[in-house]
C-alpha cells in the first residue's frame, strides 16, 4: 500500500493532489459517519521537528490504544498506521451530531540518509504518538578543539 505525502502549503501552490484531498474532505464530511468510505477522510496531523541530536516526529492520535497503532521504518521510510473505530450504537441511543472522523489511516515519510534507523523509538502518551529518529553519530555536529 501506497500513501501520498501531502504538504500543507498556507501561499497559493497547490497540487493536483491536495486539491482532490480538500474535496474529498469537504465533501466526504457532509456524508453520514457510517456511510463515509472507510479510510478516505482520516488523516492525523503530523509535526516534525529536528535538532542536532535527532528528528522528532509528533502525531495526533485521541481516542486510540497503543495497540491500535503500528510504526514501522523499512528501506529508509517510516510507516505510521492504525485504525480509528466509530463507537458501537446501543439500543435507545439517538446520535445527533457526528463530526469526529473514523477508519483507517497511514502515513509514510522518507528519512534523511543521515540517520540511524535502527535505533527509532516511540511512545505514546494522553492521545500524542512521539517519534524519536536519532541522527547518525557521523551527521551530528562535533566540537574540533583548536591546538
Amino acid at each position: 500500500m501506497t500513501t501520498k505525502i501531502v504538504t500543507r502549503r498556507p501561499s497559493g501552490n497547490w497540487t493536483g493532489n491536495e486539491i482532490d484531498r480538500m474535496f474529498e474532505r469537504f465533501f466526504g464530511e457532509m456524508m453520514p459517519a457510517e456511510t463515509r468510505p472507510s479510510g478516505s477522510v482520516w488523516s492525523p496531523s503530523v509535526d516534525v521537528k529536528e535538532d542536532e541530536q535527532q528528528f522528532t516526529v509528533l502525531v495526533e492520535l485521541p481516542g486510540l490504544k497503543s495497540s491500535e497503532i503500528e510504526v514501522q521504518v523499512e528501506n529508509n521510510v517510516l510507516f505510521i498506521s492504525g485504525e480509528r473505530r466509530m463507537e458501537e450504537k446501543k439500543e435507545g441511543e439517538n446520535w445527533h451530531f457526528v463530526e469526529r472522523s473514523y477508519g483507517s489511516f497511514s502515513r509514510s515519510f522518507r528519512l534523511p540518509k543521515n540517520v540511524d534507523s535502527e535505533a527509532v523509538k516511540a511512545s505514546y502518551t494522553d492521545g500524542m504518538l512521539s517519534i524519536s529518529i536519532p541522527k547518525a553519530e557521523e551527521a551530528r555536529p562535533r566540537k574540533v578543539e583548536i591546538s
